[in-house]
């Protein structure tokens, strides 16, 4: 079992940056791919950026490469989203998620690969 908690969420003006975190439960957290989802109003959840167990595999979607990074530090049992350059179409509530992963490089892109999930933090960016 793992429970995750994000923080950092907030209200930004266009262009620019915000650091969300997340924080895990557990001794379990190394065994974990984490990734990072948002979910707009009225949209469907969707895949913002991966990282595998041992932080040497990352992944992002097309509209954020190039302006996010996320990152782990297993010491802390956290990982985090740096976001740069940020736009009102990042506006969404910012989920973080887990899943057990055998493979220390493999990351995990989709919802469906992902059992445990944070309760979401809210990114508002005005124009």
């Amino acid at each position: 079992q793992v429970q995750l908690v994000e923080s950092g969420g907030g209200l930004v003006q266009a262009g620019g940056s915000l650091r969300v975190s997340c924080a895990a439960s557990g001794r379990t957290f190394s065994a974990c791919a984490m990734g990072w989802f948002r979910q707009a109003p009225g949209k469907e959840r969707e895949f913002v950026a991966a990282i595998s167990r041992n932080g040497g595999s990352t992944s992002y979607a097309d509209s954020v490469k190039g302006r996010f990074t996320i990152s782990r530090d297993n010491a802390k049992n956290t990982v985090y989203l740096q976001m740069n350059g940020l736009k009102p179409d990042d506006t969404a509530v910012y989920y973080c998620a887990a899943d057990f992963q055998p493979s220390p490089i493999f990351v995990l892109t989709t919802v469906s690969e992902y059992h445990y999930w944070g309760q979401g933090t809210q990114v508002t960016v005005s124009s």
